[in-house]
């Protein structure tokens, strides 16, 4: 019955492992269906008392024979150990054995009538089987015998046995009913029984046998948990639940090893102890317990199969799941990549506002692509590695399919876009150039038509010789393709490209206009210029002019050119103060600050220079000083001697404007410097106002330099002017000027091919000041000899030609006056032959340098202005000027 119990449970969980091994019922269930039978174990030191023992044998119908032999203490056995013994000894034999009813022998041969009663008693009350027969071997001695037959007849109702109780006198009496081979050799029967290695043994099967149960029910057990395990969603936890399964797996398997090596081993024994002779065969219980160990053998077997099948599906689908985790993970960081990179290519701006700007773009995205090849590639790796799982007929299919499907479209979508990209600002690079190739050109040309100086304009040969710049710089213009930008219009309709084209058409009509207006001066006649003939008393060598009269140079009047320079002036300030608001201070305007242009942040000084600094002094300053000199013009020299440090600023000014006219080039286009010019309501942009500088220090000059009837420009630069003593001092005929000795008072005007000698009136017209004027008288060419002492005077000095026919004698009135002339007149003595090109700037800083000394000799050291000045200070100070 108990190897049927095990049989049942076993068989139960082989068959649960065989199907999938996928448990049926809850762990719960099957510990409340067990039913725990007695084993060996657990009544050990009772079967060593072998007071009932199962010897193996069998009755003449196969009935299992249970024998009470001999034992003196069996009165004292308590009940329960009785009741265990008899229990567990009832439970061996099959079902079907046991169903034919126990017979039980009990020897009493050497014991009292007493104990025969007190065992069927117990047997009648106790025993948990069918009864088939009960034998007694009754007392030996006379008088327990006989008490046992009249006792057995009178108390035979007592036990209550429905089964025949037989008393046997005699162990002949015994065989007659059970047969010898089926009784032990104390019965005298040959049947070969150890009571220990019957405890031996079945201790063994019991335990292979709870060995085998048990370990079925670990494996049902780890079935279920595998079973109810939901699958991670991260690599790390499927790492360590594939980890803990495949070691839980690995002990169970170890445990199937020891149960199998266990069972091999019992199986071992037993048949070992049916071969020991030829003659030996196992009584029916050691034939059962051999079936047993060999039925226990094959459902481990069955079991560790099924449980071997059952793994490997699940082992794989844990290894799936982990290729899953291990994909997803992949393709999130993949799949973060491409986005971080896509929003990086979609932030990427495609318009530029200069070809600076574009070729930035170009380059940022060329850094880009470059960055996002490594992540593209990996992307479609890990795609590829999708399909390679989906080949693997994956569990997940429907969950790879669609992020390889994502993976590659986000892939095409920043290829496709990085090109269209490229594509646009390639195109944008194309117009950007043409842009600066139309700015460079109207650029090119305003400086040149602002660089055609008007009096040279007026002969035909300047005409002529600005016409053909003109002409030249026109055909610049299909050089340069400048006709390209024109159809990139055409295609794009761009903005930008339209202004450029309207500027370029402004300055070919500039251009027009100035070549139809040269055209008609080169076409005019130049005008002869009318010679001056000198009075008679300048000069009698030379014969009377045929001209009528003599002839003046000219008025100028002083207060007007005084007007128009403060006028200029504050029309000057004006303009600067108009850049500085509408376009310096609009730079840090908050409310504008999404209008200016990449190319210009933090370079406000690199575009303007230092024209805050310029404002600053004619606002506050130069201004207010030339205003002062309103009534006193001859006052004006005066205030560019004392702010010459302050002008200085121009020539900072100058140095920079190389880079800002390349920082205006790279944004003049940008919406924010239209905006600005729109507020202001400016024809002109921002570059023509940041040349007015230039412009207004070059007309300095213009306004200062007094200016003359006649073409006085043939004559050169005029380097001085003063009022002088001039004696003549001629030979041959002309007796007058030798006998003439009181000095004609002269104003002579030194130019770098000439010196005048003319004579100052001053006349009042129409009820105005007096204004000077001046007649001319006579002229020496600067080819001249020069006498720098005259009979001992150090104020005296000769002029003369022709090997001294004519001599004239200069007189100054101080000593420094002298000398500055003196040393010029030498210098263009010395330069005869080459052309003196000296600019207004370095003449007038040359009287700055003058004035300095005289203000230092006659006001803060109170020098004598007759001292001679220093001729290495002179020659320094000309030096510097020329």
């Amino acid at each position: 019955m108990y190897c049927q119990v095990i049989n049942t449970a076993v068989d139960q969980g082989v068959e649960q492992l065989s199907t999938n091994f996928w448990p049926v019922v809850t762990t719960l269930e099957i510990m409340q269906q067990e039913i725990r039978p007695l084993l060996a174990v657990d009544i050990i030191e009772q079967l060593h008392r072998q007071f009932a023992l199962l010897s193996g044998g069998r009755g003449k119908d196969g009935a299992p024979i249970i024998t009470f032999p001999e034992y003196s203490g069996f009165s004292e056995v308590p009940e329960e150990d009785f009741l265990n013994v008899v229990t567990y000894l009832t439970s061996i034999p099959s079902l079907d054995a046991a169903s034919i009813g126990f017979v039980i022998i009990i020897d009493r041969r050497k014991d009292k009538w007493s104990s025969v009663k007190a065992s069927l008693s117990r047997i009648a009350g106790a025993f948990p089987g069918n009864l088939q027969l009960v034998l007694v071997l009754r007392p030996s001695r006379l008088l327990h015998r006989a008490m046992a037959d009249i006792g057995i007849k009178m108390h035979k109702d007592d036990f209550k046995m429905k089964v025949p109780i037989v008393m046997l006198n005699s162990l002949s009496d015994l065989h007659g009913y059970v047969d010898k081979g089926q009784l032990t050799r104390e019965l005298g029967g040959s049947l070969e029984y150890c009571h220990s290695q019957w405890i031996h043994h079945r201790t063994a099967i019991e335990n292979f046998a709870v060995t085998v149960k048990t370990t079925a029910q670990m494996l049902q057990k780890f079935g279920t948990d595998l079973s109810e395990t939901e699958l991670p969603n991260d690599v790390q936890c499927t790492k360590d639940l594939l980890t803990a399964h495949t070691d839980k797996h690995n002990n169970l398997k170890d445990e199937l090893k020891l149960a199998l090596k266990q069972g091999t081993t019992l199986l071992g024994c037993i048949k070992e102890q049916a071969a020991k002779s030829e003659n030996h065969k196992l009584n029916p219980d050691e034939m059962e317990n051999l079936t047993t160990v060999e039925r226990l053998l094959a459902q481990l077997d069955e079991t560790e199969n099924a449980f071997e099948q059952f793994w490997c599906k699940h082992h794989l689908k844990l290894e799936q799941c982990l290729q899953l985790r291990h994909f997803e993970q992949d393709f999130r960081e993949v799949k973060v990549s491409l986005d971080s990179l896509m929003d990086s290519l979609t932030s990427l701006s495609i318009i530029g506002d200069c070809v600076a700007g574009v070729e930035l773009l170009l380059k940022e995205l060329k850094t880009l692509q470059e960055k996002a090849q490594p992540t593209l590639e990996k992307a479609q790796l890990h795609a590829l590695h999708g399909d390679q799982l989906i080949q693997s007929n994956h569990y997940a299919v429907d969950s790879i399919r669609p992020k390889c499907v994502e993976l590659r479209r986000v892939c095409d979508d920043f290829s496709n876009e990085a090109k269209k990209k490229t594509d646009i600002l390639s195109k944008s690079l194309q117009i950007h150039m043409g842009i600066d190739k139309v700015n460079q050109w109207c650029e090119s040309g305003i400086y040149l038509l602002a660089s055609q100086a008007v009096d040279k304009c007026q002969s035909q040969e300047g005409a002529e010789s600005a016409l053909t710049d003109i002409e030249r710089f026109l055909e610049s213009a299909e050089k340069n393709q400048l006709t390209e930008l024109r159809n990139l219009h055409n295609q794009y309709e761009v903005t930008s490209v339209l202004k450029a084209l309207k500027r370029m058409e402004d300055v070919q009509e500039m251009f027009e206009k100035r070549h139809v207006s040269l055209k008609r001066l080169s076409a005019k006649q130049t005008r002869p210029v009318q010679p001056v003939a000198p009075r008679p008393e300048s000069s009698p060598k030379r014969p009377p002019a045929k001209t009528k009269g003599s002839t003046t140079t000219g008025t100028w009047s002083h207060q007007h050119i005084m007007t128009e320079l403060i006028e200029t002036e504050r029309l000057y300030v004006e303009e600067l103060q108009s850049i500085m608001e509408g376009y310096f201070a609009e730079l840090v305007n908050s409310e504008l600050s999404h209008l200016i242009p990449p190319s210009l942040e933090n370079k406000r000084d690199v575009l303007f220079g230092n024209l805050p600094e310029i404002y600053e002094f004619h606002n506050k300053t130069f201004l207010r000083e030339l205003e002062n000199c309103a009534e006193k013009p001859e006052l004006v020299g005066t205030c560019f001697l004392k702010r010459k440090e302050e002008l200085q600023v121009y020539e900072k000014y100058c140095q920079n404007k190389p880079r800002s006219e390349v920082l205006w080039r790279q944004c003049g286009d940008s919406l924010f410097f239209q905006e600005c010019q729109k507020k202001l309501d400016h024809k002109l942009s921002l570059d023509a106002y940041l040349l007015k500088p230039v412009q207004r220090i070059t007309k300095y000059q213009l306004m200062l330099k007094v200016p003359a009837h006649g073409n006085l420009s043939e004559l050169g630069k005029l380097l001085m002017q003063g009022s002088f003593n001039v004696w003549t001092d001629h030979k041959k005929g002309h007796s007058k000027d030798l006998a003439r000795f009181k000095p004609m008072q002269r104003h002579l005007f030194l130019y770098n091919k000439i010196l005048l000698f003319c004579k100052k009136r001053e006349e009042t017209t129409d009820g105005q000041e007096k204004t000077p004027s001046y007649s001319f008288k006579h002229m020496l060419k600067v080819a001249v000899g020069i006498t720098e002492n005259v009979k001992g005077d150090n104020k005296k000095f000769e002029v003369w030609y022709n090997g001294r026919e004519e001599v004239y004698i200069i007189q100054v009135h101080v000593i420094f006056m002298f000398q500055v002339f003196l040393r010029i007149y030498q210098f263009l003595h010395m330069r005869t032959g080459g052309s003196v090109v000296v600019s207004f700037i370095r003449y007038f800083s040359f009287f700055i340098y003058i004035y300095i000394y005289i203000q230092r000799c006659t006001l803060d050291y109170n020098y004598n202005v007759d001292a001679v000045i220093p001729l290495n200070w002179i020659n320094t100070c000309l030096m510097l000027c020329l």
